[in-house]
């Protein structure tokens, strides 16, 4: 008879015994330790709770509901003083009223730092302008990222129940010492609002923020591809928008009451820098270690909201100043803007189908095109 031994963690086993046809020698089984309620867990080397199939409700891929957390997509380039999209793909920039404009990038994670052993290697940076005048009541600067609706809906989250919850983790690191907000933003039917703080940063050292949020019978997000749910990580914002805000709970959005007032140091400072990476928005109380991609893979999920040519493949007929189609790498989100780059000659662009495009008025000097088509939220 042959014998199997459940054994804990912690030492305390028991045997059970079944008969056999063929027995062999005991096999021991060592269970993960439990929570406090049983359920099954591990935890990786940052000490984080490891969800496990079928047991704590969770998937071990998938679960990052954001694309290009990690920031290793820039399609755009790796540094712009535009106010939007403009490097880091899916996320963006906003400033107002600022006196000189700051500069987005994508840039390195330094060696020895603890998201770098934890597998990133770069974030996305804002570095501020002079801002001779002050801190205007009018002066905004945050980074931005939209969820679409439908990957909200489908992901499993009961957004409508206060017993449901999403958790949002990522690492940051501000030059200046001090508190920062956050909110999430709910974008269909009555705006809901979520506020949350970092706390005290210290300066030049990155920091792991996890926040649990509760789902609400208020929210409201649509089963399409238009936004869902927009993150604002601010860095700062003038009074004209701010004023008494309850954290860590959802409220009727006010577009002139969005955050607490905030410290103005890190925007008086001149050059002072901004960085994030590893976000993560996963179903559940519980911040699991970053789900890493391939370049590969991530770049096709940011291509359903940017795609950009670098490749000079497509020729044009310089007789008659056309191009037969592009072909798009895939379906994305909704019928694209396109961009024609290194043209010798003007042009437009007219939808045929489903991921292709005619491209006419092309002049008639012959050579290669290139192109960028944008669906952003």
């Amino acid at each position: 008879m042959s014998q199997i031994k459940l054994l804990h963690s912690g030492g305390n086993g028991v045997n059970i015994s079944a008969p056999d046809t063929n027995p062999s020698s005991d096999r021991t089984v060592k269970l993960p330790s439990t929570d406090a309620d049983g359920t099954i867990t591990t935890k990786d080397s940052d000490n984080q709770l490891q969800q496990v199939v079928g047991v704590n409700g969770g998937q071990l891929s998938h679960r990052n509901i954001i694309i290009n957390g990690s920031m290793i997509v820039a399609q755009r380039g790796t540094s712009s003083t535009v106010n939007g999209y403009g490097t880091v793909d899916r996320f963006r920039s906003a400033h107002a009223n600022t006196d000189e404009a700051p500069t987005q990038e994508q840039v390195d994670v330094a060696s020895g730092t603890t998201p770098y052993t934890l597998g990133f290697r770069k974030a996305f940076k804002m570095t501020n302008g002079n801002q001779t005048s002050g801190a205007g009541t009018s002066d905004v600067l945050y980074m931005l990222y939209t969820v679409e609706a439908q990957d909200v809906v489908n992901s499993g989250w009961n957004l409508l129940s206060s017993s449901s919850d999403i958790t949002l983790s990522f690492w940051v690191k501000s030059s200046v010492s001090q508190n920062f907000y956050g909110n999430l933003i709910s974008l269909d039917g009555t705006v809901q609002a979520y506020t949350y703080e970092t706390g005290t940063l210290t300066a030049d050292t990155w920091t792991k923020i996890t926040k649990t949020i509760p789902g609400n019978s208020n929210i409201q997000i649509n089963n399409d591809n238009g936004g869902g749910l927009l993150l604002e990580f601010l860095i700062f914002r003038g009074t004209a928008q701010t004023g008494s805000v309850t954290l860590n709970q959802w409220r009727t959005y006010d577009s002139s009451v969005r955050n607490p007032d905030m410290t103005s140091t890190w925007y008086l400072t001149n050059d002072a820098t901004f960085e994030i990476t590893g976000v993560q928005l996963e179903v559940g109380d519980t911040a699991t270690s970053f789900e890493h991609h391939s370049y590969a893979d991530e770049l096709r999920r940011c291509q359903r909201y940017y795609v950009r040519d670098g490749d000079e493949k497509y020729h044009y007929n310089a007789s008659t100043g056309t191009v037969e189609h592009i072909e798009l790498p895939v379906q994305m989100r909704a019928d694209p803007t396109i961009d024609l780059e290194a043209v010798p000659g003007s042009g437009s662009v007219n939808r045929s189908r489903v991921n292709w495009f005619t491209v006419t008025s092309m002049g008639t000097s012959s050579g290669n095109i290139r192109y960028s088509a944008e669906a952003e939220l």
